[in-house]
Protein backbone atom coordinates (compact mmCIF):
# COMPACT_ATOMS: atom_id res chain seq x y z
CA UNK A 1 0.00 0.00 0.00
CA UNK A 2 2.76 2.32 1.19
CA UNK A 3 5.62 2.52 -1.18
CA UNK A 4 8.58 1.12 0.51
CA UNK A 5 12.09 2.12 -0.55
CA UNK A 6 13.84 -0.17 -2.26
CA UNK A 7 16.09 -2.33 -0.18
CA UNK A 8 18.83 -1.20 -2.59
CA UNK A 9 18.27 2.64 -2.22
CA UNK A 10 20.78 5.30 -0.79
CA UNK A 11 21.00 6.32 1.95
CA UNK A 12 20.36 10.34 2.74
CA UNK A 13 22.86 12.78 3.87
CA UNK A 14 22.48 13.87 7.24
CA UNK A 15 20.84 17.06 7.42
CA UNK A 16 20.88 17.50 10.92
CA UNK A 17 23.69 19.43 10.54
CA UNK A 18 22.03 22.74 8.78
CA UNK A 19 20.15 22.42 11.97
CA UNK A 20 22.92 22.84 14.38
CA UNK A 21 24.87 25.45 12.17
CA UNK A 22 22.04 27.82 11.67
CA UNK A 23 21.37 27.22 15.74
CA UNK A 24 25.26 27.77 16.63
CA UNK A 25 25.42 30.75 14.07
CA UNK A 26 22.48 32.17 15.99
CA UNK A 27 23.66 31.84 19.54
CA UNK A 28 26.82 33.31 18.41
CA UNK A 29 25.00 36.47 17.53
CA UNK A 30 23.11 36.89 20.38
CA UNK A 31 26.39 36.32 22.63
CA UNK A 32 27.28 39.51 20.84
CA UNK A 33 24.99 41.42 23.02
CA UNK A 34 26.10 40.16 26.34
CA UNK A 35 23.60 40.21 29.42
CA UNK A 36 19.63 40.07 29.26
CA UNK A 37 17.66 41.33 26.24
CA UNK A 38 14.49 41.46 24.83
CA UNK A 39 14.01 39.75 21.26
CA UNK A 40 11.58 40.57 18.34
CA UNK A 41 11.30 38.50 15.70
CA UNK A 42 9.22 39.05 12.77
CA UNK A 43 6.10 36.91 12.45
CA UNK A 44 7.44 35.18 9.12
CA UNK A 45 10.41 33.95 11.09
CA UNK A 46 8.50 32.58 13.96
CA UNK A 47 7.87 29.00 12.47
CA UNK A 48 11.52 28.39 11.17
CA UNK A 49 13.13 29.81 14.53
CA UNK A 50 11.08 27.55 16.40
CA UNK A 51 12.56 24.30 14.23
CA UNK A 52 16.07 25.83 14.89
CA UNK A 53 16.17 27.08 18.36
CA UNK A 54 13.08 27.12 20.90
CA UNK A 55 12.53 29.21 23.72
CA UNK A 56 14.19 27.63 26.21
CA UNK A 57 17.56 27.70 24.26
CA UNK A 58 16.45 31.68 23.70
CA UNK A 59 16.17 32.03 27.16
CA UNK A 60 19.70 29.88 28.75
CA UNK A 61 21.03 32.74 26.10
CA UNK A 62 19.71 35.51 28.26
CA UNK A 63 16.85 36.13 26.01
CA UNK A 64 14.26 37.83 28.45
CA UNK A 65 10.97 38.67 26.92
CA UNK A 66 9.96 37.67 23.50
CA UNK A 67 7.75 40.64 20.84
CA UNK A 68 6.40 40.02 17.33
CA UNK A 69 7.17 42.53 15.28
CA UNK A 70 4.15 44.23 14.39
CA UNK A 71 2.39 47.91 13.79
CA UNK A 72 1.51 48.40 17.15
CA UNK A 73 4.36 49.79 19.57
CA UNK A 74 5.83 47.43 22.14
CA UNK A 75 6.72 48.29 25.82
CA UNK A 76 10.09 47.04 26.37
CA UNK A 77 11.71 47.97 29.78
CA UNK A 78 15.14 46.05 28.89
CA UNK A 79 18.25 47.76 27.97
CA UNK A 80 18.99 46.00 25.10
CA UNK A 81 17.12 45.50 22.01
CA UNK A 82 17.77 42.73 19.38
CA UNK A 83 15.69 42.65 15.96
CA UNK A 84 15.36 39.49 14.23
CA UNK A 85 13.88 40.31 10.61
CA UNK A 86 13.50 39.60 6.75
CA UNK A 87 15.59 42.33 5.39
CA UNK A 88 12.30 44.18 4.31
CA UNK A 89 11.98 47.89 4.58
CA UNK A 90 9.18 47.99 6.40
CA UNK A 91 10.90 46.37 9.16
CA UNK A 92 13.70 49.36 9.24
CA UNK A 93 10.76 51.86 9.51
CA UNK A 94 9.52 49.81 12.76
CA UNK A 95 12.57 49.34 14.16
CA UNK A 96 13.71 53.25 13.40
CA UNK A 97 10.22 54.25 14.76
CA UNK A 98 11.47 52.32 18.33
CA UNK A 99 14.51 54.24 18.14
CA UNK A 100 13.72 57.57 17.24
CA UNK A 101 11.06 57.42 19.67
CA UNK A 102 13.75 56.42 22.36
CA UNK A 103 15.98 59.40 21.80
CA UNK A 104 12.72 61.82 22.13
CA UNK A 105 12.68 60.35 25.41
CA UNK A 106 15.94 60.52 26.13
CA UNK A 107 16.84 57.07 26.93
CA UNK A 108 19.64 55.25 25.42
CA UNK A 109 19.83 51.67 24.93
CA UNK A 110 22.00 49.43 22.77
CA UNK A 111 20.05 47.84 19.44
CA UNK A 112 21.11 45.05 17.34
CA UNK A 113 19.42 44.39 14.10
CA UNK A 114 19.80 40.44 12.83
CA UNK A 115 18.59 40.10 9.05
CA UNK A 116 17.79 36.44 8.11
CA UNK A 117 19.46 34.97 5.45
CA UNK A 118 20.82 38.33 4.82
CA UNK A 119 20.91 42.06 4.67
CA UNK A 120 20.19 44.26 2.07
CA UNK A 121 21.87 47.35 0.97
CA UNK A 122 18.45 49.30 0.63
CA UNK A 123 17.90 48.26 4.55
CA UNK A 124 20.76 50.23 5.46
CA UNK A 125 19.93 52.69 3.58
CA UNK A 126 16.71 53.29 4.86
CA UNK A 127 18.40 53.21 8.70
CA UNK A 128 20.30 55.89 7.54
CA UNK A 129 17.82 58.39 6.45
CA UNK A 130 15.88 57.63 9.16
CA UNK A 131 18.98 58.74 10.86
CA UNK A 132 19.43 55.57 13.12
CA UNK A 133 22.21 53.85 10.82
CA UNK A 134 25.20 55.20 14.27
CA UNK A 135 22.58 53.76 16.66
CA UNK A 136 22.10 50.10 15.53
CA UNK A 137 24.93 47.61 15.00
CA UNK A 138 23.97 45.15 11.99
CA UNK A 139 24.78 41.67 11.67
CA UNK A 140 23.63 38.79 9.49
CA UNK A 141 22.37 35.51 10.45
CA UNK A 142 23.02 33.54 7.18
CA UNK A 143 20.01 30.61 7.88
CA UNK A 144 18.40 29.50 4.45
CA UNK A 145 18.01 25.82 4.86
CA UNK A 146 15.28 24.61 6.81
CA UNK A 147 15.02 20.70 6.75
CA UNK A 148 11.52 20.16 7.01
CA UNK A 149 11.93 16.32 6.30
CA UNK A 150 14.45 13.82 5.68
CA UNK A 151 14.35 14.82 2.05
CA UNK A 152 12.89 18.21 1.84
CA UNK A 153 14.36 21.32 2.73
CA UNK A 154 13.07 24.60 2.24
CA UNK A 155 14.77 28.29 2.38
CA UNK A 156 11.16 29.61 3.67
CA UNK A 157 11.35 32.35 1.37
CA UNK A 158 7.75 32.64 -0.16
CA UNK A 159 7.92 35.80 -1.72
CA UNK A 160 11.07 34.88 -3.78
CA UNK A 161 8.22 33.42 -6.42
CA UNK A 162 6.70 37.35 -6.26
CA UNK A 163 9.97 39.21 -6.41
CA UNK A 164 11.92 37.21 -8.77
CA UNK A 165 8.79 36.01 -11.65
CA UNK A 166 6.77 38.99 -11.35
CA UNK A 167 8.83 41.94 -10.38
CA UNK A 168 12.00 40.83 -12.05
CA UNK A 169 13.72 41.77 -8.28
CA UNK A 170 16.71 39.26 -8.31
CA UNK A 171 18.23 40.20 -4.92
CA UNK A 172 17.71 36.46 -3.72
CA UNK A 173 19.80 34.91 -6.24
CA UNK A 174 22.23 35.17 -3.77
CA UNK A 175 20.68 33.93 -1.04
CA UNK A 176 20.13 30.79 -3.67
CA UNK A 177 23.51 30.46 -4.78
CA UNK A 178 24.97 30.82 -1.02
CA UNK A 179 22.66 27.80 0.16
CA UNK A 180 24.00 25.55 -2.77
CA UNK A 181 27.52 26.49 -1.70
CA UNK A 182 26.79 25.73 1.71
CA UNK A 183 25.74 21.99 0.78
CA UNK A 184 28.70 21.91 -1.65
CA UNK A 185 31.08 22.80 1.43
CA UNK A 186 29.45 20.35 3.82
CA UNK A 187 28.47 17.34 1.07
CA UNK A 188 31.30 17.75 -1.49
CA UNK A 189 30.57 18.58 -4.67
CA UNK A 190 27.95 17.65 -7.18
CA UNK A 191 29.59 15.83 -10.11
CA UNK A 192 26.68 16.41 -12.44
CA UNK A 193 24.64 19.79 -12.69
CA UNK A 194 21.51 20.33 -14.85
CA UNK A 195 19.13 23.57 -14.94
CA UNK A 196 16.17 24.70 -17.16
CA UNK A 197 15.65 29.01 -16.46
CA UNK A 198 16.39 32.53 -16.48
CA UNK A 199 16.56 32.21 -12.71
CA UNK A 200 18.15 28.05 -12.46
CA UNK A 201 20.91 29.80 -14.90
CA UNK A 202 21.96 33.23 -13.05
CA UNK A 203 21.59 30.96 -9.56
CA UNK A 204 24.16 28.78 -10.76
CA UNK A 205 26.66 30.84 -12.71
CA UNK A 206 26.66 33.08 -9.20
CA UNK A 207 27.37 29.79 -7.52
CA UNK A 208 30.13 28.53 -9.77
CA UNK A 209 32.02 31.94 -9.23
CA UNK A 210 31.11 31.42 -5.50
CA UNK A 211 32.93 27.96 -5.37
CA UNK A 212 35.91 29.63 -7.92
CA UNK A 213 36.27 31.81 -5.22
CA UNK A 214 36.93 29.44 -2.41
CA UNK A 215 38.18 26.97 -4.69
CA UNK A 216 39.90 24.10 -2.36
CA UNK A 217 37.04 23.90 -0.14
CA UNK A 218 35.46 21.25 -1.47
CA UNK A 219 37.76 19.68 -3.61
CA UNK A 220 39.11 16.38 -1.45
CA UNK A 221 36.18 15.91 -0.14
CA UNK A 222 33.99 12.90 -2.04
CA UNK A 223 30.62 14.06 -3.24
CA UNK A 224 27.58 12.83 -1.52
CA UNK A 225 24.98 13.63 -4.05
CA UNK A 226 25.93 12.96 -7.45
CA UNK A 227 23.29 15.52 -9.56
CA UNK A 228 21.41 18.65 -8.98
CA UNK A 229 19.26 19.86 -10.81
CA UNK A 230 17.45 23.59 -11.12
CA UNK A 231 14.30 24.32 -12.24
CA UNK A 232 12.17 27.19 -12.47
CA UNK A 233 9.19 27.60 -11.26
CA UNK A 234 7.70 29.19 -14.73
CA UNK A 235 8.65 26.09 -16.64
CA UNK A 236 5.34 24.63 -15.37
CA UNK A 237 2.71 26.47 -13.56
CA UNK A 238 0.02 24.12 -14.97
CA UNK A 239 1.55 21.33 -12.23
CA UNK A 240 0.87 24.13 -9.50
CA UNK A 241 -2.25 25.45 -10.54
CA UNK A 242 -3.85 21.90 -10.57
CA UNK A 243 -6.26 20.81 -7.31
CA UNK A 244 -3.94 17.89 -5.25
CA UNK A 245 -5.03 14.62 -5.08
CA UNK A 246 -2.52 13.30 -3.21
CA UNK A 247 -2.95 13.18 0.69
CA UNK A 248 -0.23 15.44 1.78
CA UNK A 249 -1.17 17.98 -0.92
CA UNK A 250 -4.76 17.97 -0.09
CA UNK A 251 -3.94 18.39 3.99
CA UNK A 252 -1.84 21.49 2.15
CA UNK A 253 -4.77 22.57 0.07
CA UNK A 254 -7.20 22.29 3.00
CA UNK A 255 -5.45 22.55 5.92
CA UNK A 256 -2.24 24.45 4.64
CA UNK A 257 1.01 22.92 5.84
CA UNK A 258 3.02 25.50 7.39
CA UNK A 259 7.06 25.37 7.73
CA UNK A 260 6.33 21.51 8.09
CA UNK A 261 3.42 21.78 10.76
CA UNK A 262 -0.40 21.98 10.71
CA UNK A 263 -3.03 23.11 12.83
CA UNK A 264 -5.91 20.88 12.96
CA UNK A 265 -8.75 22.48 14.22
CA UNK A 266 -11.48 20.78 16.63
CA UNK A 267 -12.90 19.08 13.26
CA UNK A 268 -10.51 16.67 13.16
CA UNK A 269 -8.91 16.51 16.89
CA UNK A 270 -12.78 15.80 17.93
CA UNK A 271 -12.28 17.57 20.98
CA UNK A 272 -12.81 20.97 21.54
CA UNK A 273 -8.95 22.07 21.11
CA UNK A 274 -6.65 22.52 17.89
CA UNK A 275 -3.67 20.77 17.70
CA UNK A 276 -0.47 21.57 15.88
CA UNK A 277 1.04 18.33 14.29
CA UNK A 278 4.49 18.06 12.89
CA UNK A 279 3.70 15.90 9.37
CA UNK A 280 7.02 14.27 8.62
CA UNK A 281 8.82 10.90 8.42
CA UNK A 282 8.87 10.21 11.87
CA UNK A 283 5.03 10.05 12.34
CA UNK A 284 4.86 6.49 11.19
CA UNK A 285 1.43 6.77 10.09
CA UNK A 286 1.78 9.27 7.69
CA UNK A 287 4.65 8.07 6.22
CA UNK A 288 2.71 5.66 5.06
CA UNK A 289 -0.26 8.03 3.29
CA UNK A 290 1.53 10.80 2.69
CA UNK A 291 2.06 10.05 -1.42
CA UNK A 292 -0.92 7.73 -1.89
CA UNK A 293 -3.92 8.91 -3.91
CA UNK A 294 -7.08 10.05 -1.84
CA UNK A 295 -9.31 7.65 -2.57
CA UNK A 296 -6.78 4.40 -1.22
CA UNK A 297 -5.76 6.47 2.22
CA UNK A 298 -9.20 5.79 3.87
CA UNK A 299 -9.03 2.17 3.21
CA UNK A 300 -5.69 1.70 4.62
CA UNK A 301 -6.38 3.53 7.81
CA UNK A 302 -9.31 1.24 8.67
CA UNK A 303 -6.92 -1.51 7.87
CA UNK A 304 -4.32 -0.22 10.24
CA UNK A 305 -7.20 0.58 12.93
CA UNK A 306 -8.21 -2.89 12.94
CA UNK A 307 -4.55 -4.04 13.44
CA UNK A 308 -3.85 -2.38 15.49
CA UNK A 309 -6.94 -3.44 17.99
CA UNK A 310 -5.84 -7.08 17.13
CA UNK A 311 -2.61 -5.50 18.76
CA UNK A 312 -4.65 -4.60 21.73
CA UNK A 313 -6.37 -7.53 21.99
CA UNK A 314 -3.81 -9.48 22.24
CA UNK A 315 -3.02 -8.78 26.12
CA UNK A 316 -5.89 -10.83 27.01
CA UNK A 317 -4.85 -13.93 27.12
CA UNK A 318 -1.72 -13.15 29.05
CA UNK A 319 0.50 -13.91 32.59
CA UNK A 320 1.78 -11.30 34.45
CA UNK A 321 5.38 -11.05 32.63
CA UNK A 322 4.21 -11.10 29.49
CA UNK A 323 1.94 -8.46 30.60
CA UNK A 324 4.94 -6.47 32.05
CA UNK A 325 6.81 -7.05 29.11
CA UNK A 326 3.73 -5.52 26.75
CA UNK A 327 3.41 -2.81 28.92
CA UNK A 328 6.84 -1.53 29.49
CA UNK A 329 7.61 -2.40 25.68
CA UNK A 330 4.72 -2.30 23.14
CA UNK A 331 1.80 -0.28 25.04
CA UNK A 332 3.85 3.45 24.80
CA UNK A 333 4.65 2.91 20.68
CA UNK A 334 0.82 1.70 20.32
CA UNK A 335 -1.26 4.39 22.44
CA UNK A 336 1.14 6.87 20.04
CA UNK A 337 0.18 5.13 16.96
CA UNK A 338 -3.62 5.30 17.88
CA UNK A 339 -3.25 8.96 18.64
CA UNK A 340 -1.43 9.55 15.62
CA UNK A 341 -4.47 7.32 13.41
CA UNK A 342 -7.54 8.86 14.74
CA UNK A 343 -5.86 12.22 13.85
CA UNK A 344 -5.64 11.39 9.93
CA UNK A 345 -8.85 9.72 10.41
CA UNK A 346 -10.58 13.00 11.59
CA UNK A 347 -8.34 15.09 8.59
CA UNK A 348 -9.79 12.41 5.75
CA UNK A 349 -13.37 12.73 7.60
CA UNK A 350 -12.58 16.45 7.06
CA UNK A 351 -11.55 16.89 4.13
CA UNK A 352 -13.94 14.37 2.52
CA UNK A 353 -16.75 16.81 3.77
CA UNK A 354 -15.62 20.10 2.68
CA UNK A 355 -14.87 18.16 -0.70
CA UNK A 356 -18.07 16.48 -0.72
CA UNK A 357 -19.77 20.55 -0.30
CA UNK A 358 -17.60 21.96 -2.97
CA UNK A 359 -18.68 19.51 -5.50
CA UNK A 360 -15.09 18.76 -5.92
CA UNK A 361 -15.17 15.72 -8.19
CA UNK A 362 -17.13 17.90 -10.66
CA UNK A 363 -13.99 20.46 -10.27
CA UNK A 364 -11.54 17.92 -10.84
CA UNK A 365 -13.20 16.78 -14.43
CA UNK A 366 -13.12 20.25 -15.30
CA UNK A 367 -9.57 20.54 -14.82
CA UNK A 368 -9.15 17.06 -16.43
CA UNK A 369 -10.76 18.24 -19.32
CA UNK A 370 -8.46 21.58 -19.53
CA UNK A 371 -5.42 19.76 -19.26
CA UNK A 372 -6.36 17.21 -22.10
CA UNK A 373 -8.26 20.08 -24.50
CA UNK A 374 -11.76 18.51 -24.41
CA UNK A 375 -14.73 19.64 -24.26
CA UNK A 376 -13.21 23.63 -23.42
CA UNK A 377 -17.20 24.74 -24.43
CA UNK A 378 -18.52 23.02 -21.00
CA UNK A 379 -15.26 23.89 -19.45
CA UNK A 380 -15.30 27.32 -20.00
CA UNK A 381 -19.10 27.55 -19.21
CA UNK A 382 -18.68 25.60 -15.81
CA UNK A 383 -15.87 28.19 -14.85
CA UNK A 384 -18.53 30.99 -15.69
CA UNK A 385 -20.73 29.55 -13.55
CA UNK A 386 -18.33 29.49 -10.81
CA UNK A 387 -17.71 33.29 -11.33
CA UNK A 388 -21.47 34.01 -11.09
CA UNK A 389 -22.09 31.62 -8.13
CA UNK A 390 -19.44 33.39 -6.49
CA UNK A 391 -18.48 30.51 -4.91
CA UNK A 392 -15.07 31.65 -4.06
CA UNK A 393 -13.07 34.10 -5.98
CA UNK A 394 -9.27 32.46 -5.88
CA UNK A 395 -10.42 29.32 -6.78
CA UNK A 396 -12.10 31.19 -9.89
CA UNK A 397 -9.25 32.95 -10.76
CA UNK A 398 -7.77 29.46 -10.49
CA UNK A 399 -9.28 27.57 -13.10
CA UNK A 400 -9.07 30.79 -15.55
CA UNK A 401 -5.60 30.76 -14.74
CA UNK A 402 -5.27 27.40 -15.80
CA UNK A 403 -7.63 27.86 -19.19
CA UNK A 404 -5.38 30.80 -20.30
CA UNK A 405 -2.25 28.49 -20.10
CA UNK A 406 -3.30 25.25 -21.57
CA UNK A 407 -4.87 27.22 -24.21
CA UNK A 408 -1.75 29.62 -24.83
CA UNK A 409 -3.94 32.53 -23.65
CA UNK A 410 -7.68 32.55 -23.24
CA UNK A 411 -10.09 31.43 -25.71
CA UNK A 412 -13.22 33.21 -25.00
CA UNK A 413 -12.58 35.31 -21.92
CA UNK A 414 -15.13 34.91 -19.58
CA UNK A 415 -16.84 37.69 -17.54
CA UNK A 416 -15.04 38.94 -14.71
CA UNK A 417 -14.22 42.22 -12.88
CA UNK A 418 -11.29 44.57 -13.78
CA UNK A 419 -9.22 43.12 -11.06
CA UNK A 420 -9.83 39.12 -11.70
CA UNK A 421 -8.72 40.48 -15.41
CA UNK A 422 -5.37 41.81 -14.34
CA UNK A 423 -4.58 39.11 -12.69
CA UNK A 424 -5.57 36.17 -15.80
CA UNK A 425 -3.59 38.78 -18.11
CA UNK A 426 -0.17 38.60 -15.69
CA UNK A 427 -0.92 34.83 -16.05
CA UNK A 428 -1.55 35.58 -19.47
CA UNK A 429 1.96 36.71 -20.34
CA UNK A 430 3.75 34.83 -18.00
CA UNK A 431 2.34 32.09 -19.87
CA UNK A 432 4.31 34.07 -22.49
CA UNK A 433 3.23 31.29 -25.60
CA UNK A 434 3.18 28.40 -23.20
CA UNK A 435 2.71 26.22 -25.83
CA UNK A 436 1.08 23.34 -23.36
CA UNK A 437 -0.70 21.42 -26.12
CA UNK A 438 2.12 21.20 -27.63
CA UNK A 439 4.43 20.44 -24.83
CA UNK A 440 2.18 18.07 -23.61
CA UNK A 441 2.18 15.81 -26.72
CA UNK A 442 6.05 16.10 -27.49
CA UNK A 443 6.45 14.52 -23.84
CA UNK A 444 3.47 12.60 -23.47
CA UNK A 445 2.14 14.47 -20.41
CA UNK A 446 -1.27 12.90 -21.10
CA UNK A 447 -1.38 8.82 -20.51
CA UNK A 448 -3.28 7.15 -23.02
CA UNK A 449 -4.82 4.25 -20.76
CA UNK A 450 -6.94 1.13 -21.61
CA UNK A 451 -9.77 0.71 -19.39
CA UNK A 452 -9.33 2.57 -15.66
CA UNK A 453 -6.20 3.66 -14.35
CA UNK A 454 -5.38 1.53 -11.33
CA UNK A 455 -4.60 4.03 -8.30
CA UNK A 456 -3.49 1.41 -6.24
CA UNK A 457 -0.61 0.33 -8.47
CA UNK A 458 0.20 3.48 -9.81
CA UNK A 459 2.14 2.80 -12.97
CA UNK A 460 3.33 6.43 -13.95
CA UNK A 461 3.83 9.45 -12.19
CA UNK A 462 0.41 10.79 -13.90
CA UNK A 463 -1.34 8.69 -10.28
CA UNK A 464 -0.75 11.88 -8.45
CA UNK A 465 -3.28 13.42 -10.95
CA UNK A 466 -5.36 10.68 -10.99
CA UNK A 467 -3.70 9.49 -14.20
CA UNK A 468 -4.93 11.85 -16.09
CA UNK A 469 -1.45 13.87 -16.46
CA UNK A 470 2.15 13.59 -15.55
CA UNK A 471 3.48 16.82 -13.67
CA UNK A 472 5.71 18.61 -16.86
CA UNK A 473 8.53 19.62 -14.26
CA UNK A 474 8.77 16.20 -13.06
CA UNK A 475 8.92 14.32 -16.44
CA UNK A 476 11.72 17.28 -17.63
CA UNK A 477 13.53 16.03 -15.18
CA UNK A 478 12.70 12.22 -15.62
CA UNK A 479 13.91 12.64 -19.66
CA UNK A 480 17.16 14.76 -18.38
CA UNK A 481 18.25 12.01 -16.25
CA UNK A 482 18.06 9.59 -18.79
CA UNK A 483 19.68 11.37 -21.33
CA UNK A 484 22.07 12.89 -18.71
CA UNK A 485 21.77 15.92 -21.11
CA UNK A 486 19.49 18.08 -22.84
CA UNK A 487 20.15 16.41 -26.26
CA UNK A 488 16.98 15.68 -28.30
CA UNK A 489 14.77 17.67 -26.16
CA UNK A 490 16.01 20.86 -28.10
CA UNK A 491 12.29 20.81 -29.23
CA UNK A 492 10.83 21.14 -25.73
CA UNK A 493 13.42 23.60 -24.97
CA UNK A 494 12.54 25.77 -27.25
CA UNK A 495 8.65 25.30 -26.50
CA UNK A 496 9.55 26.41 -23.36
CA UNK A 497 11.11 29.79 -24.54
CA UNK A 498 14.64 28.29 -22.69
CA UNK A 499 17.03 27.95 -25.44
CA UNK A 500 19.44 29.61 -23.63
CA UNK A 501 18.73 28.64 -20.74
CA UNK A 502 19.02 25.21 -20.35
CA UNK A 503 22.48 23.67 -19.68
CA UNK A 504 24.44 20.87 -18.23
CA UNK A 505 27.52 20.70 -16.06
CA UNK A 506 29.37 17.52 -15.98
CA UNK A 507 32.36 17.57 -13.59
CA UNK A 508 34.79 14.99 -13.86
CA UNK A 509 35.03 13.31 -10.25
CA UNK A 510 36.61 9.71 -9.36
CA UNK A 511 35.90 9.76 -5.84
CA UNK A 512 31.79 9.81 -6.77
CA UNK A 513 30.51 5.92 -5.54
CA UNK A 514 28.01 4.32 -7.47
CA UNK A 515 25.71 5.01 -4.51
CA UNK A 516 26.11 9.09 -4.85
CA UNK A 517 25.40 8.90 -8.24
CA UNK A 518 21.68 7.40 -7.47
CA UNK A 519 20.81 10.42 -5.12
CA UNK A 520 19.22 13.49 -7.29
CA UNK A 521 18.71 17.14 -5.48
CA UNK A 522 16.35 19.05 -7.51
CA UNK A 523 16.17 22.60 -6.29
CA UNK A 524 12.81 24.36 -7.69
CA UNK A 525 12.96 28.31 -7.93
CA UNK A 526 9.60 29.84 -7.07
CA UNK A 527 8.31 26.75 -4.91
CA UNK A 528 7.23 23.26 -5.36
CA UNK A 529 4.37 21.06 -4.93
CA UNK A 530 3.63 18.42 -2.80
CA UNK A 531 2.28 16.19 -5.64
CA UNK A 532 5.54 17.16 -7.44
CA UNK A 533 7.20 15.80 -4.71
CA UNK A 534 5.02 12.93 -4.33
CA UNK A 535 5.53 12.03 -8.46
CA UNK A 536 9.43 12.19 -8.19
CA UNK A 537 9.57 10.13 -4.93
CA UNK A 538 6.94 7.50 -7.20
CA UNK A 539 10.33 8.16 -10.35
CA UNK A 540 13.02 7.21 -7.48
CA UNK A 541 11.41 3.97 -6.60
CA UNK A 542 11.05 3.08 -9.65
CA UNK A 543 14.28 3.72 -11.41
CA UNK A 544 16.59 3.10 -7.92
CA UNK A 545 16.97 6.51 -7.17
CA UNK A 546 16.71 8.43 -4.27
CA UNK A 547 15.20 12.42 -4.90
CA UNK A 548 15.95 15.10 -2.27
CA UNK A 549 14.11 18.86 -2.99
CA UNK A 550 14.90 22.11 -2.36
CA UNK A 551 12.53 24.70 -2.98
CA UNK A 552 12.35 28.65 -2.07
CA UNK A 553 9.37 27.41 -0.05
CA UNK A 554 6.59 24.94 -0.53
CA UNK A 555 3.56 26.00 -2.60
CA UNK A 556 0.05 25.06 -3.78
CA UNK A 557 -2.64 26.96 -6.54
CA UNK A 558 -4.09 28.99 -3.35
CA UNK A 559 -0.16 30.32 -2.30
CA UNK A 560 0.47 30.76 -6.27
CA UNK A 561 -2.46 33.07 -6.56
CA UNK A 562 -1.86 34.93 -3.47
CA UNK A 563 0.89 35.77 -4.83
CA UNK A 564 -0.45 36.69 -8.26
CA UNK A 565 -2.84 39.36 -6.12
CA UNK A 566 0.08 40.71 -4.43
CA UNK A 567 1.50 42.49 -6.90
CA UNK A 568 2.33 46.05 -6.19
CA UNK A 569 0.57 48.27 -8.27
Amino acid sequence: MAFPHRPDAPELPDFSMLKRLARDQLIYLLEQLPGKKDLFIEADLMSPLDRIANVSILKQHEVDKLYKVENKPALSSSEQLCFLVRPRIKNMRYIANLVNADKLAGRTRKYKVIFSPQKFYACEMVLEEEGIYGDVSCDEWAFSLLPLDVDLLSMELPEFFRDYFLEGDQRWINTVAQALHLLSTLYGSFPNCYGIGRCAKMSYELWRKLEEEEDGETKGRRPEIGHIFLLDRDMDFVTALCSQVVYEGLVDDTFRIKCGSVDFGPEVTSSDKSLKVLLNAEDKVFNEIRNEHFSNVFGFLSQKARNLQAQYDRRRGMDIKQMKNFVSQELKGLKQEHRLLSLHIGACESIMKKKTKQDFQELIKTEHALLEGFSIRESTSYIEEHIDRQVSPIESLRLMCLLSITENGEPKRPKTDKAAGKITDAFSSLAKRSNFRAISKKLNLIPRVDGEYDLKVPRDMAYVFSGAYVPLSCRIIEQVLERRSWQGLDEVVRLLNCSEFAFTDMIKDDKASSESLRLILVVFLGGCTFSEISALRFLGREKGYRFIFLTTAVTNSARLMEAMSEVKA
